[in-house]
């Protein structure tokens, strides 16, 4: 077995290699972006597209027939996205949910009047959401699930990626309950199919 280098001949081989300092910084450099960057795809999800408004983050993908959408916002309450409301909240498509104790609840809501909002069954429809998951770390909800583009529900409408998707945006106060009120909300209106916010 050879001798482990001594102190002495580690300085040796340092004084001997000018550029030893500088390829060690640049090669750990370049490690930590390597790191960094599958941390960040990881993160996302590998989304398609994604948006922040104000804090809130919007991802989402299209594929076969369905949108997959990750919603995250610095709260400890609910998060919530609307499609395609007629005024408001009204006529929307609406995905709300929050995560407590590890758990992640999500309900598919539909909007009954400007400010107001009830669950599909309730109006007639049905529930179109499939959960993924869900997590709350360091002051931030978020919650991941798929919808149909079309589900074929009236309460629903369909989703047409290639046109102008009016989408709503909101998050809750620090309450895992739906019956608290947005601190923040907001309409967009982006394609679904290209990601461009109009």
């Amino acid at each position: 077995m050879a001798d482990k280098p001594t102190p002495k001949m580690c300085s040796y081989i340092q004084r001997r290699s000018p550029m030893f300092n500088r390829t060690f910084a640049a090669t750990a450099a370049v490690i930590f972006t390597i790191l960094f960057t599958m941390a960040s795809v990881a993160q996302s999800g590998e989304y398609q597209h994604v948006l922040t408004v104000e804090k809130m983050t919007f991802a989402w993908s299209t594929e076969k027939g369905q949108l997959a959408v990750q919603l995250s916002a610095p709260t400890t309450g609910w998060v919530a996205v609307g499609f395609n409301p007629t005024n408001k909240m009204k006529d929307a498509n609406i995905i709300i949910g929050y995560v407590k104790k590890g758990k992640v609840k999500i309900l598919d809501e539909f909007g009954t009047a400007t400010t107001q909002h009830k669950s599909d069954k309730k109006v007639g429809g049905t529930e179109n959401v499939t959960v993924v998951g869900g997590s709350e770390e360091n002051g931030s909800t978020t919650i991941e699930f798929s919808i149909p583009l079309d589900s074929g529900d009236a309460k629903d409408g369909v989703i047409d990626v290639n046109a102008d998707t009016i989408v709503i945006l909101g998050y809750g106060v620090a309450r895992d309950s739906f019956k608290m009120k947005h601190k923040f909300r907001t309409t967009i209106v982006v394609n679904l199919g290209t990601g461009e916010k109009k």
